[in-house]
């Protein structure tokens, strides 16, 4: 059957080349519904620009269940042998959506999973942990990275005059301007839940659970200089369109780290923080599976671009936690009941706020060579700071170890 044009409704067009008119030279009668819902669709064809996460590429594929752990969860999608449909969505955090993939910057890493119980979306990015563990603060992040109101051009001064009075993101500074702040291709990052979320399983016992996706590609970066020559700017979204026409699917292993209440509450760290990580050798990784990319959109603008994500779009048997980053609601006056444990308790021990000994522990895993690209790749994103704001910043590398600010100050040539 031949198709023919129609409206919106599907009321078919008779004519779609010609306008009505009272006459050759009269003007157009206000009831030429075709003319009116063209030219509207055209002023609305386009949403407005995310402000965060704007720029993104994503795929669909599939989660695949191959271990047991089910001591952990009841969740359907997380039972052995699963096999759940899934999208993904990779994004530049504050980039607009023209930028250059090539940009030194967090990216998202989001996943959507359309399970038999309902949609669960899984939020997170490339990395563990995040600048920031209050989300009063989120919005003053996020200005900072935008475009100045009188320059329009993007604030180096703005920038580290936060992070400078923020020593909780030490942790993600050092992540972010080390080799792996600058991605090869979306295919060659990792993914993490990055807040703490909860496991509930058949008998009702609640696990703490941090979800972890390693990729399968290996972790591949690029130096600063490498970036600058890059010639295609969507040069991430290209190879991963690429990669899965000619059936190169990107897989990457799924893992969790698991903590019990009781060693919650004895943690010498605040396993409810973003800005920190659960020790490998305490909490050790555990293999749940695998996700595959294997399926390109069909439309980017209707499947990728529109796409919204909700930590709150959970399934039973996964739960949120103490986490404020996540948004639990939860009083700001204190409580003060007889109520212990159960439902909706998300009371933590309160821990003494220690920003410097887990960025310690990553800046001494690093060798020389990553030392020396961190230095430098922090003092090239210093140009123009004042001077008092540097000193500032290096005061708080001085506090993770000397030899990191020592090694930034060699590097601005003070």
């Amino acid at each position: 059957m031949e198709k023919v044009v129609s409206k919106s409704f599907r009321n078919i067009v008779e004519n779609n080349n010609q306008l009505l008119s009272v006459g050759f030279r009269s003007p157009l009668p206000p009831q030429d519904y075709q003319l009116i819902e063209k030219l509207s669709h055209q002023n609305r064809i386009r949403i407005p620009q995310k402000f965060i996460h704007a720029k993104s590429s994503g795929a669909f594929g599939t989660l695949k269940i191959t271990h047991d752990i089910s001591k952990y969860t009841k969740a359907s999608v997380l039972q052995k042998g699963e096999q759940t449909p899934m999208l993904a969505r990779f994004s530049n955090l504050t980039s607009e959506k023209d930028a250059a993939d090539s940009q030194r910057e967090i990216r998202g890493f989001a996943m959507k999973f359309y399970t038999k119980e309902g949609n669960w979306d899984l939020v997170g990015s490339n990395t563990p942990v995040f600048f920031i563990k209050d989300p009063l603060k989120f919005p003053d992040l996020i200005q900072t990275k935008k475009r100045n109101s009188h320059t329009n051009i993007r604030s180096n001064t703005a920038l580290w005059d936060f992070y400078s009075l923020t020593p909780e993101s030490l942790h993600q500074i050092t992540m972010l301007m080390s080799d792996r702040g600058l991605p090869k291709s979306l295919r060659h990052i990792n993914g993490y839940g990055s807040h703490t979320y909860s496991l509930i399983n058949a008998k009702n016992e609640r696990f703490w659970v941090k979800f972890h996706f390693k990729t399968a590609q290996g972790i591949e970066t690029m130096t600063n200089a490498e970036a600058v020559i890059t010639k295609d700017r969507q040069c991430n979204r290209k190879d991963l369109y690429e990669s899965i026409e000619n059936g190169n699917f990107p897989k990457w292993k799924f893992q969790i780290q698991v903590m019990t209440d009781n060693r919650a509450r004895n943690a010498a760290f605040n396993p409810f923080d973003l800005t920190k990580v659960w020790p490998y050798t305490d909490y050790p990784l555990i293999d749940v599976g695998e996700i595959e990319l294997n399926r390109n959109p069909e439309n980017y603008f209707s499947q990728i671009d529109k796409l919204v994500f909700c930590p709150s779009n959970l399934v039973p048997g996964i739960s949120l936690s103490p986490d404020k980053m996540l948004l639990v609601n939860r009083s700001l006056p204190e409580v003060n009941t007889f109520d212990t444990d159960g439902s909706m308790n998300f009371s933590v021990p309160k821990k003494s706020d220690d920003h410097y000994s887990q960025p310690r522990a990553l800046f001494h895993l690093m060798n020389e060579y990553q030392k020396y690209q961190l230095f430098n790749n922090i003092a090239e994103s210093m140009s123009g700071v004042p001077r008092d704001i540097i000193d500032r910043q290096l005061a708080l590398f001085e506090k993770v170890y000397p030899a990191y600010a020592a090694g930034v100050s060699k590097a601005l040539g003070a």
